[in-house]
């Protein structure tokens, strides 16, 4: 399992790391989660740049079956992602406008990638 940067999460067999800890996973799928969803995009053979790596593990495999977590299908995740997404940003606003009423500036001009 590879977390990356961007929130993404992939699960595939590692094949290949170098010293900058570029992947290559074969096998690859992409997991989305939203709440105790998930959904499964296959993605096959996956090139992931060293520098775009926040965890790497291994799965086990006994943990993963007694999780909570309901299997959906791919539109069916994309499109819980995508209103989880819509929310976020709707709270976004509402927050910036709250601050901006009270003289006070959030930083919106950050990326995800900022934050890391």
């Amino acid at each position: 399992m590879v977390l990356l940067r961007d929130g993404r999460t992939l699960i595939g067999y590692l094949r290949c790391v170098d010293q900058f800890a570029n992947l290559v996973l074969h096998k690859t799928i992409e997991r989305i989660h939203v709440g105790k969803e998930y959904g499964d995009i296959p993605r096959g053979i996956f090139i992931v740049r060293g520098e775009n790596v926040v965890l790497l593990g291994e799965i086990d495999k006994d943990k993963e079956e007694s999780l909570p977590l309901t299997e959906v299908s791919v539109d069916d995740i994309l499109d819980a992602q995508r209103r989880e997404q819509d929310a976020k940003i709707e709270q976004q606003k509402l927050l910036s406008k709250a601050l901006k009423e009270r003289g006070l500036n959030l930083l919106a001009d950050l990326g995800h990638d900022d934050m890391f």
